[in-house]
């Protein structure tokens, strides 16, 4: 259980940077038939606040696009004042298209686990509760196998100090977040929520795969 010092100091911070939160309006669900391009293959993942995922996952090569919604759930049609103040068990997520010539699924998981907190169940870093807990979902037995074989491994090499918490659940749906969240990071480079919490992820992806992020984004902030 947290201290009450630890809440207090949560919530001041939220307050002070402007946490993933906000009103927004209908959603839609994601038909991958008609999304994925010819030879695309796609991964989901739910990392925390999907800004900061979304923002990672653009920046590397052989990703041709990511968008942020919601998934993990059963109610259909999620808005994300329902679901960022936990009204349903839809965790935000990222939907991510790639060319599996240029980058393989296992790189992707490799990158995901540097991009998000696999130790912190029900939350990451600022932003608590069942709505961004940490989860891979699966598209195949393929994709699935990687997911646990790579989490084993992880735990077995002491790579972090607790066991690795990050949930492997199998893809239903996917439902596409409202438009304004979309390249959000991009959008909106002054929310002191990117400064502080999304930015800060950008530069650990880029430091410790260099080789892996897109020209373009080579060199900025």
């Amino acid at each position: 259980m947290q201290s009450i010092y630890t809440l207090l100091i949560t919530v001041i911070f939220n307050i002070s940077v402007g946490s993933c939160e906000s009103q927004g309006g209908g959603t839609k669900q994601v038909d991958l038939g008609s999304t994925l391009q010819a030879g695309e293959q796609v991964a989901t993942f739910a990392g925390g606040c999907f800004w900061c995922t979304e923002a990672v996952f653009e920046r590397v090569k052989g990703v041709r696009d990511v968008v942020s919604g919601y998934t993990g759930g059963k109610e259909a049609n999620p808005t994300y004042y329902q679901v960022s103040y936990g009204r349903t068990h839809h965790a935000e997520a990222v939907q991510i298209y790639y060319d599996p010539d240029v980058i393989s699924y296992q790189e992707l998981l490799n990158i995901f686990f540097v991009a998000h907190h696999p130790t912190q169940a029900n939350g990451q870093g600022p932003d608590l509760g069942e709505q961004y807990r940490p989860v891979i979902f699966y598209h195949n037995e393929t994709q699935k196998e990687a997911a646990e074989s790579t989490i084993r491994r992880l735990d077995a090499s002491g790579s972090f100090d607790k066991k690795i918490v990050t949930e492997v659940e199998a893809y239903d749906k996917f439902w596409l977040a409202e438009d304004y969240h979309q390249n959000y990071y991009e959008l909106n480079p002054g929310n002191p929520y990117i400064i502080g919490v999304a930015v800060p992820k950008v530069k650990k992806f880029k430091k410790a795969f260099p080789d892996y992020v897109k020209d373009k984004y080579a060199v900025e902030h």
